[in-house]
């Protein structure tokens, strides 16, 4: 499949989490676009990674060229996974103390 279609579904994907956060007020929906973002970036790395190895396996069938973006998107997965489990216990701890997870409560909260 032509790595155009890859690009096309990541740029979709990302600019749909960019709306969601620009235009949310929920939390735990904010915290999902991020995530869609992130997994934008984790198809397009991958995507990259098979192309280049595709390049590279034409000139040298022994090579493993390419495998180095799928090891940053695993890491990238486990930072996303640490970042989720540390978010949502904020927005619990939220909730049981304000009853809410709405943003702009939050927002009223500083002054």
């Amino acid at each position: 499949m032509p790595i155009n279609y890859y690009i096309f579904l990541a740029i979709t994907l990302f600019c749909i989490g960019i709306v969601g956060v620009l235009t949310r007020r929920n939390a735990i929906i904010i915290f999902m676009c991020i995530e869609l973002m992130l997994n934008a970036v984790n198809i397009l790395l991958v995507a990259f990674s098979k192309m280049h190895y595709l390049a590279a396996a034409t000139a040298n069938p022994a090579t493993n060229v390419g495998s180095e973006a799928q090891l940053f998107v695993f890491f990238i997965m486990v930072v996303a996974a640490a970042e989720v489990t540390v978010g949502l216990a904020i927005i619990v701890m939220m909730y049981r103390n304000i009853h809410s997870v709405d943003i702009n409560f939050l927002n009223r909260l500083k002054h």
